[in-house]
């Protein structure tokens, strides 16, 4: 059993909320009363002085932070080693996911561009945490390899980690993809250098078309500072129009 004794209502009220969200049961008691004789884990507020029974684990909770204490005390139920590992399925969308032991306690699909920050909240006081990005997206996977400085990288082989998707489960690939290269071993690296080949600089040059308002596409060179992380392609729209602007009517030949 779960068991919230806090007398710090922003703890009691953020810890409650999370473990309802995810279906778990609890009970609550105030600090002081007598603790069911089922008490498995105890949540209370960091730095708050509450009496523990023995043989009760401990989580203290942070009032900014209380999906930390609940991911904690379900690993801890859960008998995991309390290892953060976060999976990434790299793209220009990557999947994410964040496991504690074996459990997947949060998910993500988000940007590229906010993997980073997304990477730096999720390992801040986690114990001793890894990042797993799978060897797809070799463009994408290479400029978070070199962003992501702040905790050890592995890249993983990530053939076979996209399951099948039945019925209902459309865009779910990408997240599984990340639990599935999660869970696997990889080579620690520090930096990936990709040499973009002509296709991969085409899609780009495709892209900024399609984001252009005038149907422009940037140019090789710019194209391939996107590939390497130097420039978004926004920024190299921009530079594109002021190096090379057109007379209107004249025809493109980007």
């Amino acid at each position: 059993m779960i068991v919230v004794a806090t007398a710090d209502f922003e703890v009691y009220h953020g810890v409650v909320n999370e473990l309802r969200d995810r279906g778990v049961a609890f009970t609550t008691i105030e600090p002081g009363d007598e603790w069911p004789g089922e008490a498995e884990v105890a949540v209370i507020a960091a730095g708050e002085s509450v009496e523990i029974p023995d043989g009760v684990d401990l989580v203290q909770a942070d009032p900014d932070t209380p999906r930390r204490a609940v991911e904690a005390v379900i690993s801890t139920l859960r008998g995991g080693d309390g290892r953060t590992v976060i999976g990434i399925d790299p793209g220009e969308r990557p999947g994410v996911a964040i496991l504690h032991g074996d459990m997947v306690v949060a998910a993500f699909q988000v940007p590229a561009a906010d993997i980073t920050e997304i990477v730096r909240e999720e390992v801040e006081d986690a114990v001793d945490p890894v990042v797993r990005i799978g060897d797809g997206a070799r463009l994408v996977g290479a400029r978070l390899i070199d962003e992501i400085q702040s905790v050890p990288v592995e890249l993983v082989d990530e053939t076979g980690t996209t399951p099948y998707l039945g019925s209902g489960a459309r865009g779910m690939g990408d997240v599984l993809a990340a639990v599935n290269i999660a869970r696997l071993d990889g080579e620690e690296i520090e930096s990936r250098t990709i040499e973009p080949t002509a296709g991969e600089l085409q899609k780009i040059k495709d892209r900024s078309r399609e984001a252009s308002d005038t149907n422009r596409a940037i140019s090789e060179e710019l194209a391939r500072q996107v590939a390497t992380g130097a420039l978004t392609v926004e920024e190299a729209l921009a530079k594109h129009n002021s190096d090379s602007p057109t007379e209107e009517g004249e025809p493109d030949s980007g």
